[in-house]
């Protein structure tokens, strides 16, 4: 198995469950409280090492209570912490997360110490990337982190994965062209290239779009419809499994560490998506975030 270095937030998660979501100035009474560890590259991290990934993690979180507690969580899970990063000045980041019956959420974040992990941890890194396969990588993070950790994996033969959320900024044809794949979901697809994704067809029109931007390979998620997987030889559509979800948060990070753990024991695109698709569709299933990412026994029981 090859080596997995995630490079992204890490949060607490402070999650209410409501009948429906509040609109501007509506308070919800009767919500079910409930804290969690979150953070899209936690999420991503805990999801590859849960399911058998050998994961590195580079993070920062604050030198309290939370940071400490939170690294011995990820090393329960199998993954290396070695490198993670804690804050004297800036607390670990935070989550205000809403949850509707219905499965549908709403998110507030503090990002604090995660604002601090910079390129020189990167550079800090560098060792580790020498033996890497993959690099997996979110938008939670400082960007001119991001665009440092691939411009150093491209140029060490490093598979760069971006899960581009939030989608808060532009990306350069720059960061596009050292993609060996970038996995969007319908809206961040739609923002990346201008296409308005209302059906299959709109989103093989999305991913070649960027497949022409000098991206290796794409993979746009949609939800309940499946994922599209689209490289300059393959256009495959891999359906959803049908669940009934009650908690949406965190599924895809969930999709993208299964994504990649399946990939780096060497299965191709396609059957590393059936692989996610199916560790996500159960962790929809369930409260949380890392609290709902299932074993890799789950997970083959249902391949």
């Amino acid at each position: 198995m090859s080596k997995i270095i995630v490079a992204g937030s890490s949060n607490i998660d402070m999650n209410i469950y409501v009948k429906k979501l509040p609109r501007p100035g509506e308070t919800i009474g009767e919500g079910r409280f409930m804290q969690a560890n979150g953070g899209k590259g936690a999420n991503q991290a805990v999801a590859a090492g849960r399911l058998g990934g050998d994961v590195l993690f580079l993070t920062c979180v604050g030198d309290d209570m939370q940071g400490r507690m939170l690294k011995e969580v990820f090393a329960s899970d199998g993954i290396d912490t070695s490198r993670m990063k804690f804050s004297p000045a800036s607390p670990t980041g935070t989550a205000l997360i809403f949850v509707a019956d219905d499965g549908e959420n709403c998110i507030g974040v503090a990002p604090g110490a995660n604002r601090e992990l910079l390129p020189s941890d990167i550079d800090a890194a560098e060792p580790a990337l020498e033996g890497a396969s993959y690099l997996l990588m979110q938008l939670e993070i400082p960007f001119e982190t991001v665009c440092h950790a691939a411009d150093l994996a491209f140029a060490k033969g490093v598979k760069v994965v971006l899960n581009p959320a939030p989608m808060s900024v532009e990306i350069p044809a720059g960061l596009l062209e050292k993609l060996w794949l970038i996995t969007p979901n319908e809206t961040e697809a739609e923002k990346l290239t201008g296409i308005t994704i209302k059906s299959v067809d709109d989103a093989f029109r999305a991913a070649e779009s960027l497949l022409a931007k000098g991206v290796k390979n794409v993979i746009i998620t949609m939800g309940s419809t499946g994922s599209v997987i689209c490289s300059p030889s393959l256009r495959e559509m891999v359906p959803a499994r049908k669940v009934t979800a009650v908690d949406t948060v965190g599924a895809g990070d969930v999709y993208n560490g299964a994504l990649v753990t399946a990939l780096s024991e060497g299965k191709d695109l396609v059957e590393a998506a059936r692989f996610a698709t199916i560790a996500s569709s159960i962790a929809v299933t369930r409260p949380g975030a890392q609290s709902a990412v299932p074993t890799r026994e789950e997970v083959d029981g249902i391949s």
